[in-house]
C-alpha cells in the first residue's frame, strides 16, 4: 500500500493501480520504455493491474511481458466498464492513470486520478476529471514511486 498525507486533502491510501493500456502505457501496442521497471519496483507496493479493449491485438504479448494479465472490457461501454472496476475495487483505494475520454469516469471515481499527456495526447474531458496532470507515463509512475511529490501538487 501507497500511504501519504496531504495536507488540505487528508491521507491517500492507495492498495490499487489501474492502468489504462492504449495511449496510456503502450504506443501502438508497444510498451512505452521505462514502463516495464517501474511497474515491476510498484508492484512491490500495490496491486498493479491494466485495462483494456485491446484495440491493437496486442495485449496477450504486453501481458506476458509483464506477468499481469489485463482486465478486458467490451467495446462500446469502455467509459462505463472502466468506471466500476475502479469502483468495484474500492474507489479511494484506487490510483488509476488515463488519457483518453472513455478513461474521465475512471479517473474521477479513483482516489487519485492521473491524466498522462503521451504521444496519443490527453482527452480534456480526461484532463478536467484528474486530479492531475503528468506530462508522461514514466512521469507518472515515478509520482507513485516518490509519493511524497505528489504533497507539492496536491496539498491546499
Amino acid at each position: 500500500m501507497i500511504e501519504i498525507e496531504i495536507p488540505g486533502r487528508g491521507r491517500l491510501r492507495l492498495a490499487h493501480l489501474v492502468l489504462d493500456v492504449n495511449g496510456t502505457v503502450a504506443v501502438d501496442g508497444v510498451l512505452v520504455d521505462g514502463v516495464a521497471e517501474r511497474i515491476e519496483t510498484l508492484r512491490e507496493r500495490i496491486a498493479v493491474h491494466w485495462v483494456t479493449a485491446d484495440t491493437h491485438g496486442r495485449q496477450s504479448a504486453l501481458d506476458d511481458q509483464l506477468g499481469i494479465r489485463a482486465v478486458r472490457i467490451e467495446p462500446g461501454r469502455e467509459r462505463e466498464q472502466k468506471a466500476n472496476l475502479v469502483r468495484q475495487m474500492g474507489g479511494e483505494t484506487v490510483c488509476y492513470i488515463g488519457n483518453g475520454a472513455n478513461d474521465a469516469a475512471a479517473l474521477a471515481a479513483a482516489g487519485l486520478g492521473i491524466a498522462v499527456l503521451g504521444t496519443e495526447g490527453v482527452a480534456l474531458e480526461a484532463l478536467t476529471a484528474a486530479d492531475l496532470l503528468a506530462p508522461s507515463i514514466c512521469d507518472a509512475l515515478d509520482l507513485l514511486l516518490r509519493p511524497a511529490r505528489l504533497v507539492a501538487t496536491l496539498r491546499r
